[in-house]
Parts: C-alpha cells; sequence; structure tokens
C-alpha cells in the first residue's frame, strides 16, 4: 500500500445471491481532507434531485471515520429506495469502513485526515420485490465496500494486471466485440 492518501480510486462488484437483484458495486474514492477528494467531498454536501448524498453512519450520532458520504448511482425515486440507501445499504457501507480500521485496511493515524466518497448501486426492482432478502443485499454492500476500499489503497489493479489482461478479460455486457 502507498502512503501517499492524495487520491485512490476502486471498486468492486459483489454479486446477489440466486433470485435477489442485490448485487453491490461501489465506486470508491478515498483521500485527503486537504486535497482533491476532500474538495470534491465537501461539494457533494449540496443536495441534487434524486441523489441525495447522506454520511455513512453505524446508527444516530454514530458518523464513521474516516468520513464517509454516499450517493446513489441511480435516481432514487420513491420513499422504499431511499429507505434502503438509507437503513441496509448505509449500515452495511458504515460496518465495511469500520471494519476496515479494525484489519488495519485503512490506518486508524489517517481516519481524521481522510475522507470518503462511495458511489452506490441500487436496483430500482429492490424497493418493488416482495421478496426482497435484505441481509442478501447487507451481505453484498458490505462485502463490495471493504473489498473497493482495499483496491483503491493498494492501487489494485496494478497497470501490469491491466495490461496482461487486456484481450483477456472483457467487460461482463460486452457483445460487441
Amino acid at each position: 500500500m502507498t502512503h501517499s492518501y492524495l487520491f485512490h480510486a476502486g471498486e468492486a462488484t459483489v454479486l446477489a445471491k440466486d433470485g435477489q437483484f442485490t448485487d453491490a458495486m461501489p465506486e470508491i474514492l478515498i483521500g485527503s481532507t486537504a486535497g482533491p477528494v476532500g474538495q470534491a467531498f465537501a461539494n457533494m454536501m449540496a443536495q441534487s434531485k434524486g441523489h441525495t448524498a447522506m454520511f455513512a453512519i453505524r446508527a444516530c450520532n454514530q458518523l464513521v471515520r474516516p468520513a464517509t458520504i454516499m450517493v446513489p448511482k441511480v435516481t432514487l425515486k420513491d420513499a422504499a429506495n431511499i429507505e434502503l440507501f438509507g437503513g441496509v445499504v448505509q449500515s452495511a457501507t458504515a460496518d465495511a469502513v469500520v471494519d476496515c480500521l479494525i484489519e488495519g485496511i485503512i490506518p486508524k493515524e489517517q481516519a481524521n485526515d481522510l475522507c470518503i466518497i462511495s458511489l452506490v448501486w441500487i436496483d430500482p426492482r429492490c424497493a418493488k420485490d416482495d421478496k426482497l432478502d435484505k441481509k442478501d443485499m447487507y451481505r453484498t454492500n458490505y462485502e463490495a465496500t471493504k473489498l473497493a476500499v482495499r483496491r483503491a489503497l493498494r492501487n489494485e489493479p496494478s497497470v501490469d494486471e491491466l495490461i496482461a489482461n487486456r484481450h483477456r478479460i472483457k467487460h461482463d455486457m460486452d457483445d460487441w466485440s
């Protein structure tokens, strides 16, 4: 892991169990509050319709460190999706960040000097699914957030890995090449 915490990006995808729409695909920026990530973090405090940003908290009065802001990748059009975002997904994100501190993925001594922006995917079908498994939604978001943070701080995948896989790995939705 590099000791420069100016700007790190990471992403991860964790798939839902069969029959669920709870795939998680966070895209993470982590960096110094005094750098470009900190500036972007502060700018995200302004709300935009359908993309309400909120802090990751473990419970009332328990804002995680590093301070983490979550922004939905899709427009949240109804109370049911907003409730999932501010409930299950917020809890999973917050727990993942704290566990990254516990496990040393994020250095504890840097926790107050860093901030995280997490772009979060919620499949709009989740809120309408009578059989929605919130435990699976928690699992996928927790695992994906933790993995995305780890990848960001370890600069993964490496440039060499990307080059080696250029012609071996295709985008999951690739049906055009």
